[in-house]
C-alpha cells in the first residue's frame, strides 16, 4: 500500500492521516491480487481460443483437401482401370452381343455362322465387315466405361470404408465381412449403371450394327433415340439392367475380395502381386458370368427393341424371359456364353489387375490394409 495512507503522522509514525482519504484511496487499488490474475487470463483466454480456432480451421481445411484428393485417385484407378479392360477384349464382348441379338432379325442383314468356334466366328466378322470392325462401338465403349468403371470403384470404396467404421472386419471369410463385400458390390453396381446407362444402350447397338450402319456415331444414335423413341427410349431396360448388374457385381466384388483376402492371409503378405490379382480376378468373372449370364441375355435383347422401328417383340423383362425359353429352349439363356467366358475372366481379371497397380502407384490410402 503507498506509503503516504500509512506514514500520516508526525515524526513519520505509521497512522492514516484520516479515514476519508483511507477510503479514496484503497478504492484505487485493486481488490486482491486475483483481480490482476483475473485481467492477464481473459485477454490470454482469447487469444489461446483464436488460435484453436484458427488450428482447427487449418485441419479441417486440410482433412478436406486430403479427401478430395483420395477421391480423384479412386475415380482416377478405376476409370483407367475400367477402359483398358474393355478395350483389351472388345473384339468378344462384340461377338458376345451378336450372338445374344442374332435371333433378332432385324439386327443385322447377315447372321453369325451357326455351331461355329469363337476364332472362327471372328474370322467370319474380320473376312466380312474388316478387322476394325472387332472393335465397333469401343469408343462409346470407352465414354461409357470410364465414368461407369469409376464411379463403380469409387462407390465400392467409399461403401466399404464406412460398413467399417461401424462394424470392423472379422476375418476374410466372416460373414459379416462377405456380406459387407456383396452389398457394396451391388450397391456400387447401381449406381454406377443408373448414372451411365444411356451410353450403355447406344454402345449396345452401335456394336450390333453389322454391313449396314443405321447410327452413324454415338451422337447421332443418342438423337435418333429421342427422336424416334422418345427420351424413356435411352433408358430402355434399365429395370432389366440392373436385375442384372446388382447381384453380377455383387458376386464378383465378393468373390474377388474374399479369394484376394484369403490368399494374402495365406501368404503374410499386404499387397496382391499381379498374378494373383489376374487370378483372383479370373475366379471372380467366371463364377459371375455363369449365374447371371441369362439375366445378361434378357437385358441385351429388350435393349435392342426398337431399333430400326423394328416391333416391340417382349412387352416385360418376365415376359422376355418366358418367350426365349419357350422358343430357344433352356439353352437359349446361355447364347454366347462361351465368348462370354473368353471376354469376361481376362476382363476382370485386367480390371482388377490395373486398379491395384493405379491404386499402388498413386499412393491411395483408402481401405489400403483391409478390404
Amino acid at each position: 500500500m503507498p506509503s503516504h495512507i500509512i506514514n500520516g503522522g508526525a515524526g513519520g509514525k505509521p497512522g492514516f492521516r484520516n479515514h476519508k482519504n483511507w477510503e479514496h484511496e484503497i478504492g484505487r487499488l485493486p481488490a486482491s491480487a486475483d483481480q490482476y490474475d483475473h485481467q492477464e487470463a481473459c485477454p490470454r483466454s482469447t487469444v489461446d481460443n483464436n488460435a484453436m480456432n484458427i488450428l482447427s480451421e487449418e485441419d479441417q481445411s486440410v482433412s478436406g483437401r486430403i479427401e478430395v484428393e483420395e477421391t480423384l485417385k479412386l475415380l482416377l484407378a478405376g476409370g483407367v482401370a475400367g477402359a483398358v479392360s474393355k478395350t483389351a477384349t472388345a473384339p468378344l464382348a462384340r461377338l458376345t452381343i451378336l450372338y445374344q441379338v442374332q435371333s433378332i432379325s432385324s439386327m443385322s442383314q447377315t447372321t453369325l455362322p451357326l455351331n461355329t468356334n469363337v476364332w472362327s466366328a471372328l474370322r467370319h466378322i474380320v473376312r466380312n465387315e474388316g478387322f476394325r470392325s472387332l472393335w465397333k462401338g469401343n469408343g462409346v465403349t470407352i465414354i461409357h466405361r470410364i465414368p461407369y468403371s469409376a464411379t463403380n470403384f469409387w462407390t465400392y470404396e467409399k461403401i466399404n470404408e464406412w460398413w467399417k467404421e461401424h462394424i470392423p472386419s472379422q476375418g476374410p471369410l466372416a460373414f459379416g465381412d462377405v456380406s459387407r463385400r456383396l452389398v457394396a458390390g451391388g450397391t456400387a453396381g447401381m449406381v454406377a449403371c443408373t448414372m451411365s446407362y444411356p451410353l450403355d444402350l447406344v454402345r449396345t447397338r452401335l456394336a450390333a450394327q453389322r454391313s449396314h450402319a443405321y447410327y452413324r456415331g454415338i451422337t447421332h444414335a443418342l438423337s435418333s433415340i429421342i427422336k424416334e423413341e422418345g427420351f424413356k427410349g435411352l433408358y430402355r431396360g434399365l429395370g432389366a439392367t440392373l436385375i442384372q448388374v446388382a447381384p453380377s457385381l455383387a458376386i464378383n466384388y465378393a468373390a474377388y475380395e474374399t479369394t484376394r483376402s484369403v490368399w494374402l492371409a495365406a501368404k503374410n503378405e499386404h499387397a496382391p502381386s499381379v498374378g494373383m490379382s489376374l487370378a483372383c480376378g479370373s475366379i471372380a468373372g467366371l463364377i459371375s458370368s455363369t449365374v447371371t449370364f441369362p439375366l445378361d441375355l434378357v437385358r441385351r435383347r429388350l435393349q435392342l427393341q426398337g431399333y430400326t422401328r423394328s416391333s416391340i417383340v417382349y412387352g416385360s423383362y418376365l415376359g422376355a424371359f418366358s418367350d426365349i425359353v419357350k422358343n430357344e429352349g433352356w439353352k437359349g439363356l446361355y447364347s454366347g456364353i462361351l465368348p462370354e467366358y473368353y471376354k469376361v475372366i481376362p476382363g476382370v481379371s485386367i480390371a482388377f489387375c490395373t486398379y491395384e497397380i493405379m491404386k499402388r502407384s498413386l499412393h491411395v490410402q483408402t481401405n489400403k490394409e483391409s478390404r
